[in-house]
């Protein structure tokens, strides 16, 4: 008898931790995760998270990279892993497997921000080369600035541009789609071959898909460094 009440108790207690544990939701149900834009390729969220806070535990099903946006540490809380702390810089760009579910706690007195880009289309695009885009990393001399290229994943291109005023990109050619961060606020002139000349203004923490097949020089017209993130797709 003894044997059996404590079988029970042992049964009661499995049942309660595991009424008493965190629901996943989905990134979209997230309250962190602001909703930026979708389309066939990707889908952003602007992620804020104050002080001490942390979000709900949630699932990515999709391979995504993330820009960081401010210098924080967090402690990324994976489902049945310890929790690791890790420090992030403004403009750090990574990249992470999907179909996990985690918790991201801000551990700073700045607020945790960041731009997520989900790439719906991962396992698609494991059969695209990172020989496609030429060089997967790497920095290179721009007239007044710096292109470095972080890396190729899921057939996607991150690198982080920065321009001194009047420095520029020199002509190049966009054969897919881009998506721009911007780190500092921007304002660029676009010259399109074949077309006027185009601004374009962001602020900082902003992002703009950017459709592709055009060549241009982009300068940055602005009185301050011009900083983004770039994220190309094949």
């Amino acid at each position: 008898m003894p044997r059996r009440t404590s079988s029970v108790a042992i049964l009661l207690a499995a049942f309660l931790a595991f009424a008493q544990a965190p629901a996943e939701v989905e990134i979209t149900n997230e309250p962190h995760h602001h909703f930026f834009f979708q389309n066939e390729l990707a889908r952003v969220f602007y992620v804020e998270v104050a002080p001490g806070e942390a979000t709900l535990i949630h699932r990515h099903r999709n391979d995504y990279i993330y820009v960081t946006l401010g210098d924080y540490e967090v402690s990324n809380e994976v489902v049945g892993k310890p929790a690791v702390r890790i420090k992030l810089h403004d403009g750090e760009t990574g990249f992470l497997a999907g179909n996990y579910a985690h918790s991201a706690r801000s551990l700073s007195n700045t607020p945790l921000r960041n731009i997520t880009v989900e790439l719906l289309q991962d396992d698609k695009a494991l059969q695209t080369p990172p020989s496609t885009w030429g060089d997967d990393r790497g920095l290179q001399v721009l007239p007044g600035g710096t292109k470095q290229i972080f890396f190729v994943k899921d057939g996607v291109r991150a690198s982080e541009i920065e321009l001194q005023p009047g420095g520029s990109i020199p002509q190049h050619h966009h054969r897919g789609p881009h998506l721009i961060v911007a780190l500092t606020d921007l304002n660029l002139r676009s010259d399109v071959q074949g077309k006027a000349p185009m601004s374009a203004h962001l602020k900082s923490a902003e992002a703009q898909w950017i459709k592709g097949g055009f060549t241009h020089t982009l300068t940055n017209v602005g009185k301050q460094t011009a900083r983004f993130v770039t994220l190309e797709f094949p």
